[in-house]
């Protein structure tokens, strides 16, 4: 892979990380006084200019984003206001449940929806295709808490075979994992249908036939590597969708992840821990779609050939 594609590609990243951290701070501080949210109409202004000091918010805006920038590069991140404790220890705490939470949900996703997608585009226009599309259809279709309510009435409630909320336990990731999973297998379904039958109808996939190479070798050496090429695209952006953290679903399972944590923050308005979690589903976002471009120099020749051209896509 062309060096100057890999500076081009990681020079954007990072750029566009600065100004997800830029935008979040600046948003977070015009939208209103922390401190006089956390101690309420009554307390005495002299209390209130001493947290504000304290906590750093007295001083004009750019010297705290000078400030708060540098301890970005520090991975200092403050204080949070309402806990007390730092920023990056609360943070920490719910990233592994996150993480767990994401990568089950993903390989959730690609066991169900590439071998579906590939299956329907076998069988175009028949009842099999039909099926698929229309899974993949309701998948991505049903809201995330409309899915996660209907499996605790199913599972916990009328079965009772799985724990409805918390963690702890391989069976309290079970629904949250499908819960996340299918709305990302459904539109990984469609992508891989349609990237087949974009392989299937090539020359090259004509002439193998005509030389008499079995079904089953075309598939999986020919049509299966070409068109997992534009099916990067989709697993990197879901993938740094789902490691970024799922609002929703955490909240109705009450997983003690990094978006049930945003949504406390919120509510406190504790900015500390707001801009660090943001700032950590920018990086997963970013790192997610670096990876999708290294990638691409790495798999696909087209995109070496123009990065060594000096074309950089």
């Amino acid at each position: 892979m062309n060096a100057r594609y890999a500076l081009v590609r990681v020079g954007r990243a990072l750029l566009t990380l600065w100004l997800v951290i830029t935008f979040a701070f600046l948003v977070l501080r015009l939208s209103g006084d922390p401190i006089e949210i956390l101690l309420g109409d009554q307390a005495e202004a002299a209390v209130v200019q001493h947290y504000r000091e304290l906590y750093g918010l007295d001083r004009p805006l750019h010297e705290q984003y000078l400030r708060y920038f540098a301890g970005i590069a520090r991975a200092d991140f403050g204080i949070s206001i309402s806990d007390g404790r730092p920023v990056v220890e609360i943070v920490a705490g719910s990233l592994a449940p996150s993480l767990e939470l994401a990568l089950t949900a993903f390989g959730v996703a690609v066991a169900i929806g590439i071998p579906l997608g590939v299956i329907a585009a076998l069988n175009r226009n028949r009842a099999v295709d039909r099926f698929v599309m229309s899974f993949a259809v309701l998948g991505f279709s049903i809201p995330n808490f409309f899915l996660g309510i209907l499996l605790i009435l199913a599972f916990s409630l009328w079965l009772r075979v799985l724990p409805s909320s918390g963690a702890g336990t391989v069976w309290h990731l079970v629904m949250p994992a499908i819960t996340l999973g299918t709305a990302v297998a459904g539109s990984l379904a469609r992508f891989t249908r349609s990237s087949m039958l974009e392989v299937l109808n090539r020359p090259y996939m004509r002439a193998a036939a005509a030389k008499g190479v079995p079904r089953a070798r075309r598939i999986l050496l020919h049509a299966l590597p070409n068109a997992a090429i534009p099916l990067l695209t989709v697993l990197g952006l879901r993938l740094g969708d789902l490691v970024a953290g799922s609002i929703i679903t955490e909240t109705v399972f009450a997983w003690p992840g990094v978006g049930r944590l945003l949504v406390s923050a919120v509510t406190a308005r504790d900015l500390a821990v707001v801009q660090a979690v943001l700032i950590w589903a920018a990086l997963a976002m970013v790192a997610a779609n670096l990876a999708v471009d290294l990638a691409y120099g790495w798999i696909d020749p087209r995109v070496r050939a123009r990065a060594a051209g000096g074309n950089a896509p």
